[in-house]
């Protein structure tokens, strides 16, 4: 990769002058040590040993869940009154009753309206005994929202016009 070494042609009347090469045409030296070390010296040291096993205290998985749904919920990290929260859910439940039975009119329709589409491509037979057993699953669950609300009307309606006596009300 060098370039060639320079060479003069010396006048006939002297002696040609010997040209030293560069030091890339001279034999590489060893170094007095060598590079790589041994594999005994390797292993002598800490390269080969691996370190122990030492188990961190466990965490407690459902308080974890219990503070990232928070943070998902409420977008805050920090943990509230437990009276705050208690409030806060039983306000949510109020709320979601309702929807949750809008929600449950909705499905039914929908695994209907699935149960039309698969029987129109002549795959009803396989789906109508699970679509069949969801829908009665939701009409249950909508039952028991039915005998909840109605109890607390009930409930409602005997604070609101207590009934005096059971004599007042045969005639």
């Amino acid at each position: 990769g060098d370039a060639l070494p320079l060479q003069r042609f010396p006048p006939s009347s002297k002696q040609p002058v010997p040209v030293s090469c560069p030091a890339a045409c001279q034999p590489h030296r060893l170094p007095a040590r060598p590079l790589l070390r041994p594999a005994k010296v390797c292993q002598a040291g800490d390269a080969y040993t691996r370190e122990k096993f030492k188990p961190q205290p466990t965490r407690d998985l459902e308080k974890e869940k219990r503070r990232l749904q928070n943070i998902l919920a409420t977008g805050k990290d920090e943990v509230e009154d437990k009276v705050e929260q208690v409030f806060v859910r039983k306000k949510e439940e109020e709320i979601a009753e309702p929807d949750r039975f809008e929600a449950l009119i909705n499905e039914i329709q929908e695994r209907r309206e699935f149960l039309a589409e698969m029987e129109a491509l002549g795959q009803g037979k396989k789906y109508q005994g699970i679509i069949l057993t969801e829908i009665s699953q939701k009409l249950h669950e909508m039952e028991i929202i039915d005998k909840k609300r109605s109890e607390e009307m009930r409930n409602i309606m005997t604070k609101a016009f207590p009934v005096g006596n059971k004599s007042n009300l045969q005639d």
